[in-house]
């Protein structure tokens, strides 16, 4: 029944979202993807060229994904199919494959939507190679999750991923002018709240027009909203940030790297952006104290002990309080003098460790419990270091086989140039009583 009542046009007058009346009827309505749709894009450049190929759309919520997989069928002439990877199974892609099989017998060719393609398994994702390596579908898959993580490399392989945008201000602003255009109504903010009302989309056009429909549903006649009122009013979008995928990692990574560059306010930033979005304040927590020894270390050794601190003192206060402890390790750590001597030490000692096998100890060194270990030498010449002067003996620890290492190479930052000037002096003892030195 509801095929009948939309071939009579009877759906037209069925109350639509917004963002479905205002969607684009050609790519040139596209906003915020020039790089894709303008003049010397890349979606351009294919459709010229009569040979789309298998696509994935990778790009945050909002962005203009799915209109383009309906414009991309359109501009080639393909049937358009769309299934959802959320609510179909192996079953249904074989009816779907069986039709774009018999539409291709009669001479036309199918574009095939999968929109959130990265909720498909490997194996459902591996029901896709035949049909794409041997033309039977032109499959274009839409995802919000990097596909290099999500997705097969052999359905990669077959497919060329175009990375789709979020909106900038400026393309929000232009789908706020098209929607006043369209509905012949203005929306009722001042200068501020309509800047203000740009941020809140984050980037998603969808957002932006369901919050203009948001405002003109919620004011009165000849009521203007200023940004105070707008934001008590319509309560802000949670930020794009999923905590189990890419927005979590980058910007943890993001932390971490300003940290490592000594900038206190970008730190702040990134650190803010986390909590906002509602990640584990333990997780940041322990990410605070593996910076502190990976970038820090011994140019301020007090950097460990602050993260530590700031952990404890989140779990004993809870949120919101115990927040502002991550912020001042944050700011402690972006201020710290830097340091990775040790990092890069561990690193070569486990490298050396894995590459040398099991070397024994000098004798010199190893505990004697039994007549037997005395007789083979064990612990023979040991000479105890408090007992020397300046309680240094300058003895060799190593394994023979191996011969001395130098791992370990501190920087004149922080602490770290006490010591040096440490390790210097025992070289410098060690040479002399070795006699290499005088």
């Amino acid at each position: 029944m509801s095929d009948l009542f939309a071939s009579a046009g009877l759906d037209r007058d069925a109350p639509r979202p917004l963002a479905d009346t205002l969607r684009p009827t050609s790519l040139a309505e596209v906003v915020g993807q020039e790089h894709l749709t303008g003049e010397g894009g890349a979606l351009t450049r294919l459709l010229r060229g009569r040979n789309l190929g298998s696509l994935i759309l990778w790009g945050p919520p909002g962005t203009g994904k799915t209109t383009v997989a309906r414009l991309l069928a359109g501009e080639t002439d393909l049937h358009f199919e769309q299934i959802s990877a959320i609510f179909s199974g192996v079953a249904e892609l074989r009816k779907v494959f069986e039709a774009a099989r018999a539409r291709r017998a009669a001479g036309r060719g199918t574009l095939l939507f999968v929109d959130e393609i990265h909720h498909f398994n490997r194996a459902q994702l591996d029901a896709f190679l035949p049909v794409v390596e041997d033309g039977t579908v032109t499959l274009v898959g839409a995802t919000t999750e990097n596909p290099s993580f999500e997705l097969n490399a052999a359905l990669l392989s077959r497919a060329r991923v175009l990375v789709f945008r979020a909106l900038d201000e400026a393309a929000v602003a232009r789908l706020l002018d098209r929607a006043e255009a369209v509905t012949g109504r203005v929306l009722p903010l001042d200068a501020q709240a309509r800047a203000v009302l740009v941020r809140m989309a984050d980037g998603d056009g969808r957002a932006a027009l369901t919050l203009a429909e948001e405002v003109w549903r919620s004011t009165g006649p000849d009521e203007t909203l200023d940004a105070a009122l707008l934001q008590e009013l319509i309560q802000r979008r949670a930020p794009v940030y999923d905590k189990a995928q890419e927005g979590h990692y980058n910007l943890i990574s993001a932390l971490h790297k300003t940290i490592r560059g000594s900038d206190p306010d970008a730190a702040l930033y990134y650190l803010c952006r986390m909590l906002d979005a509602g990640e584990d304040r333990l997780f940041i927590a322990r990410r605070l104290v593996r910076m502190a020894v990976e970038d820090i270390g011994l140019a301020d050794p007090q950097a460990l002990a602050v993260a530590n601190a700031a952990k404890d003192a989140f779990d004993f206060l809870g949120s919101p309080e115990g927040e502002l402890a991550l912020a001042q390790a944050a700011v402690y750590l972006a201020t710290a003098p830097k340091s990775n001597a040790v990092y890069t030490a561990y690193k070569a000692a486990t490298r050396a460790a894995k590459e040398h096998g099991s070397l024994p100890p000098p004798r010199t060194i190893l505990n004697a419990p039994t007549k037997l270990m005395r007789k083979l030498g064990y612990g023979e010449g040991y000479r105890y270091d408090h007992d020397e002067p300046d309680a240094f003996s300058g003895q060799d620890y190593w394994p023979e086989r191996l011969g001395r290492q130098n791992f370990y190479v501190p920087t004149d930052r922080g602490f770290e140039r006490r010591v040096a000037e440490r390790l210097d002096w025992w070289e410098a003892r060690r040479r002399e009583r070795s006699g290499e030195d005088s």
